[in-house]
């Protein structure tokens, strides 16, 4: 990986061997490694280090992009050249803002780690060998991996702006399997010394030993307890409608909505930046300052998040919530017409510990995570998909039995509208690149439509 000074040098150069009105110069570098294990041993380190620089320019309205591995000078022609051959190819875009304005910001980074930058496959695996002897010991196999990364992401542009930020991250997946059950764990963070993995592998084999030999439930609209996995998939995808474009062209369930109360008065939803329990950053991926947002503020639904195309188009400021034209850990894939998003979401925590939701609770469900979740119905935010990892039935205000899995169709915006309690102790996990933060939540009703076999 280049060094500040190196990366520095290469956004100059970049900018300078430019013949386009406006050019920007994105650089994603990376240093990756990853500890897998399956079967209750360790059987793969990878590591992987890795740049890419990615090109947009501007000629007039018409723009274009381009990425490439290849920084050498000869690359850097080749690219910039290309990429301003594919700008005259374009129809004009009336729309185009421009690059952002010279901005220069702090250089201290506010999500970093040595110890995360330096980890060792050697720390990596002491810290999984545990998980592994505690799930040996119970006669549970357990699969996953357990992830540190530094990453450098910088951003020039013709205009005089100049960004930079080295930052770290580690991430811990794991799955832990009996005959007839299953159990997950997850946790992030941008320290890997806040990652407990042992507790994480403790808690993951514990629910799958306690989740053996399922009994069938029929499909119907149940009282829910759901982890804080489970939250953080409504998290996510209510989240995700906080776009600015999906608002403008109606396909968001916050479409005309806004400063309406919706939702339960227990429900905040923000996308804080400035989080140091999330991954703190001070600019996004167009060099524009990110803003703290409030999607849902007590049950009200809130702001949306802009980048430059659609905080122009809109006559409205920008949050800071650009992506990048392609992803930052994998270069290669297009981004570029997501829009913008939210990076840093949080449901705001109550006050309600996990087992007092239980107790509340006559008869119900309890559930661990949900599965391969898909939108039906982006306006009204409806979802399906199954629950896993640990479901159970609770009888009296008490967790009675496991239960086999269950196929839900449930509009999450109906979901929130039924919160009995929001719970006191949020858990992080690792979305694509985001670390998002959800506590437990307790629903009044949760419809589910079909049953599975396991």
């Amino acid at each position: 990986m280049l060094n500040h000074n190196d990366i520095k040098d290469l956004l100059a150069r970049a900018l300078q061997r430019s013949r386009a009105d406006e050019t920007e110069v994105l650089y994603l570098g990376l240093d990756e490694a990853l500890t897998r294990f399956a079967n209750d041993e360790i059987h793969q380190n990878v590591a992987e280090s890795n740049h890419a620089l990615v090109v947009r320019v501007a000629q007039g309205k018409r723009v274009a992009t381009l990425s490439t591995t290849d920084i050498s000078d000869t690359g850097l022609d080749r690219a910039l050249e290309e990429t301003l051959d594919l700008a005259r190819l374009q129809p004009e875009n009336p729309e185009f803002p421009g690059f952002g304005p010279p901005t220069l910001f702090d250089e201290t980074p506010l999500a970093y780690d040595e110890a995360t930058a330096a980890a060792t496959p050697e720390s990596r695996a002491r810290a999984v060998g545990e998980v592994l002897r505690y799930a040996l010991d119970r006669d549970v196999n357990t699969s996953g991996a357990f992830r540190t990364a530094r990453y450098d992401w910088a951003i020039a542009n013709s205009h005089g702006l100049y960004a930079t930020t080295p930052t770290t991250l580690a991430d811990l997946t794991l799955v832990a399997m009996t005959p007839t059950s299953s159990g997950y764990a997850a946790d992030a963070a941008w320290q890997v010394g806040a990652i407990d993995v042992a507790a994480r592998g403790r808690e993951a084999v514990d629910k799958a030993v306690r989740a053996q030999n399922p009994r069938p439930l029929e499909p119907g609209e149940y009282p829910v307890v759901l982890e804080s996995y489970a939250a953080r998939d409504l998290l996510t995808f209510m989240g995700g409608g906080a776009s600015a474009m999906g608002i403008h062209e109606g396909r968001s369930w916050m479409s005309g909505r806004q400063g309406e109360t919706l939702l339960a008065p227990q429900i905040t939803i923000c996308d804080d930046p400035t989080n140091p329990a999330l991954w703190p950053m001070r600019f996004d991926f167009e060099g524009t300052p990110r803003q703290r947002v409030d999607i849902v503020k007590a049950g009200v639904v809130g702001d949306a998040v802009y980048n430059r195309l659609w905080a122009g188009k809109l006559g409205v400021a920008n949050t800071g919530h650009g992506l990048p034209p392609f992803s930052p850990f994998a270069p290669q894939q297009a981004m570029g017409g997501f829009g913008p998003m939210p990076m840093h979401l949080e449901l705001l925590p109550g006050d309600t510990p996990l087992e007092e939701m239980v107790k509340g609770i006559e008869r119900g469900l309890y559930i661990t995570r949900f599965n391969y979740t898909r939108v039906v119905h982006p306006r009204e935010m409806v979802v399906t998909g199954l629950t896993r990892d640990g479901t159970f039935w609770i009888e009296n205000g008490q967790i009675a039995y496991p239960v086999q899995n269950l196929r839900f169709t449930q509009s999450y915006v109906e979901a929130l509208q039924t919160v009995r309690a929001v719970g006191n102790a949020p858990q992080r996990e690792r979305g694509y690149f985001t670390i998002s933060s959800a506590p437990a939540l307790c629903l009044e009703k949760f419809r589910f439509t079909g049953t599975t076999g396991f």
